[in-house]
């Protein structure tokens, strides 16, 4: 089974830090573009920051100069650093894969599109 397991969220004041990783976990084979995104209350989920397979990044606007997406593909894991944090910062960050590649249960490289994790929140308050 493939899960998408974050972590690092919590509690923080503006013009903290925090760092957010996420890991594929299962027998994986690669991965395509990781990233994040957020949602709060009554919103549509944004794009925060994707990062290819080729460490290319893409920032939202309101996090550029402010977030750094990174990634480690040897164990599948990207990373969110996010620093100098605002009160409209505070979400739900989710992570996501375009795609992927794992063996299934009888071996077989199997693709998985448009996964996502169960979120973690970043609550920005002083």
């Amino acid at each position: 089974q493939v899960q998408l397991v974050e972590s690092g969220g919590g509690l923080v004041q503006p013009g903290g830090s925090l760092r957010l990783s996420c890991t594929a976990s299962g027998r994986i084979f690669n991965t395509n573009a990781m990233g994040w995104y957020r949602q709060v209350p009554g919103h549509q989920r944004a794009l925060v920051a994707t990062i290819n397979g080729h460490h290319i990044p893409n920032y939202a606007d309101s996090v550029k100069g402010r977030f750094s997406i990174s990634r480690d593909n040897a164990k599948h894991t990207v990373y969110l650093d996010m620093n100098t944090l605002k009160p409209e910062d505070t979400a739900v960050y989710y992570c996501y894969v375009d795609n992927l590649l794992y063996y299934a249960d009888d071996g077989r490289l199997s693709p998985l599109t448009d996964f996502w994790g169960k979120g973690t929140l970043v609550t920005v308050s002083s």
